[in-house]
């Protein structure tokens, strides 16, 4: 008898073949049986009409911590997402030694936008070695997970407090090769970094990867070449808008020392910088002539942004205003309400040096979101533009008096400027492109900014009811099938006989995303930004019910994916 068996649905199998109506049998958390099905089953899912499809898999998220508390990694297990990548931007939980708890705590509520009393409460830190982090999730997650093992742990664990502001000796280098490699060897999926100057620690300094040298990231790729089913994964300032020839090379250099694919967050698409697609994505091309391989994640749906003049965002980002905007908030306001100030920080939103956060400048297209002040009742939903023009005032000093009048809690809303036919149709190009990928919800992280984990159902619907840009077939697979490969995760990402039961009934006619809402559910009520899901009727992990009518279970049948075990070596050319 099959364990479940899913009747009459329109399969799409994530290879890019054409959709066909067939039923789906369950058995031991694997597909067994892909056509006309007769055998009896002990639940039996009408999907007439439905559609069918392999669960998706997300390549970059910072689930790290939060299925501890959250073991499903919602939201993305309610539309549709049923394996996460993890580790990623060289920012994991291990290893990592006691006295380095509090540390990480605030590193990673200033580098990725979580809660440092979510932390505290959610998160039990009884761990040394990423062999007992992995241990501490197996048997305990509901959706399956892979960990990069990251730069910025390795090398707090190794030099400590020293790990900022200096580099390594060869001494710490071969120390922290022998702990990347142990940690590989306990399932690692392999080597994260960043040298992004938007990742600082708790303490505002530069976070320790950005202190290593070339050579120290080289060496530490190379560990990664002599183990099985493993990858890389990097940042630099480059990534947010245009790479440096330094930047191809040594992401060039690291992906040839470790025969690995390395992919990159995230490539912006926008017509009116028509020389970043081509510039990104032939760092590629660089790769490929010395040996490795480059790959862009993209993501295929615009994610709205909260911004705010009182927490950190991108706003913090543009050049000159971080200064400002760290000031206590008393003196914040007093600097913000002052002409020169504003002029500075207009000036400096529109210069070359804020690069891709010049998208952030265009203050006349702001929606005003949640205020807080009987002065700016009435002004949710409105345009900084219109509301300026009313006042007969600029656009930027507009917006300097709706927060203030808030004590700068007010929540906007930036219009993406990249919305236009031209780029969408520009985003089909690099989603044809094979140094591409889809990716870069960052789940789990920026958690009160924004909310990315909703893009398979949002793109689900775009492609069925909405722009139409690539086929239904093509969709699927390019969420399932392509990071399946790209990671060489065995099994997964298919519809197909003797594959994992990660497996996604959809409706549609209606499948998509709720808008995103600010929540107060994680511990020490902290706050993040979630979406309901539309039309997902059932989410199967490793055959078991996960989800049911966009409601999770609570079931815990999701696997910690190790490499080299649950992952095959990818060849990088």
């Amino acid at each position: 008898m099959l364990d479940h068996l899913i009747k009459g649905g329109t399969v799409v199998d994530g290879t890019g073949a054409p959709a066909r109506v067939a039923d789906v049998g369950i058995r031991d958390g694997r597909i067994v049986a892909v056509g006309e099905i007769t055998e009896d089953a002990a639940d039996v899912v009408d999907a007439t009409g439905l559609l069918v499809v392999p669960g998706v898999i997300d390549p970059h998220t910072h689930y790290d911590a939060q299925l501890f508390w959250d073991p499903g990694a919602s939201p993305s297990n309610v539309h549709g997402v049923t394996t996460v990548i993890g580790g990623n931007c060289g920012f994991t939980l291990a290893p990592l030694k006691a006295e380095d708890a509090a540390y990480t705590r605030e590193f990673m509520a200033s580098v990725e936008g979580m809660s440092v009393g979510a932390l505290e409460e959610g998160v039990p830190w009884d761990w040394e070695t990423f062999a007992e982090y992995l241990d501490r999730l197996e048997g305990n997650i509901g959706v399956n997970a892979a960990f990069l093992v990251g730069h910025n742990a390795i090398r707090r664990y190794v030099m400590g407090a020293s790990s900022v502001g200096n580099e390594a000796t060869p001494e710490q280098v071969d120390e922290m090769k022998q702990v990347l490699a142990e940690s590989i060897e306990a399932g690692g999926l392999g080597f994260s970094t960043t040298l992004s100057r938007t990742h600082s620690d708790g303490d505002g300094q530069p976070v320790a990867s950005r202190w290593s040298t070339p050579e120290e990231l080289i060496a530490l790729c190379t560990v990664v070449g002599e183990h099985e089913g493993t990858t890389l994964e990097g940042m630099t300032d480059g990534c947010l808008d245009r790479f440096s020839d330094d930047e191809i090379e040594l992401f060039s250099d690291m992906s040839a020392a470790a025969r690995r694919p390395l992919n990159w967050n995230v490539l912006t698409v926008d017509s009116r910088e028509p020389g970043r697609v081509p510039r990104q994505l032939g760092a590629g091309d660089r790769a490929a002539e010395k040996g490795g391989r480059i790959v862009a994640l993209t993501l295929p749906v615009q994610v709205p942004m909260n911004m705010s003049f009182l927490n950190h965002c991108g706003l913090f980002l543009i050049p000159g205003w971080g200064d400002i905007l760290r000031l206590p908030v008393p003196e914040r306001i007093a600097k913000l309400q002052d002409p020169e100030t504003q002029a500075f920080m207009v000036e400096r939103s529109a210069s070359e040096e804020a690069g891709v956060f010049r998208r952030l400048a265009d203050f006349e297209n702001y929606l005003i979101g949640d205020t807080y002040s009987e002065a700016n009742e009435g002004l949710k939903g409105r345009r900084v533009g219109d509301i300026a023009a009313e006042r007969g005032t600029d656009a930027f000093a507009t917006l300097i008096d709706i927060v203030v009048a808030d004590e700068l809690r007010t929540v906007l809303w930036p219009i993406p400027p990249d919305g236009d036919a031209e780029s969408w149709e520009l985003r089909r190009q690099v989603w044809a492109d094979e140094r591409a990928i889809l990716g870069g919800s960052d789940a789990g992280a920026h958690l009160d900014r924004m909310c990315g984990a909703p893009f398979p159902t949002r793109f689900l619907g775009d492609t069925l009811r909405g722009r139409k840009l690539v086929s239904l077939e093509r969709a699927v697979q390019m969420m399932t099938d392509d990071p399946a490969q790209l990671f060489g995760i065995i099994d997964r990402g298919r519809i197909e006989e003797g594959f994992h039961a990660d497996v996604v009934v959809v409706d549609p006619e209606t499948v998509g995303a709720e808008h995103a809402t600010l929540v107060y559910d994680l511990p020490a009520d902290s706050p993040r930004l979630t979406a309901a899901p539309i039309g997902v009727r059932r989410v199967f992990v490793n055959g078991e019910t996960a989800v049911v009518d966009g409601e999770p279970t609570g079931a815990r049948p999701g696997t910690v994916l190790r490499s080299g075990v649950h992952t095959r070596t990818v060849a990088t050319s």
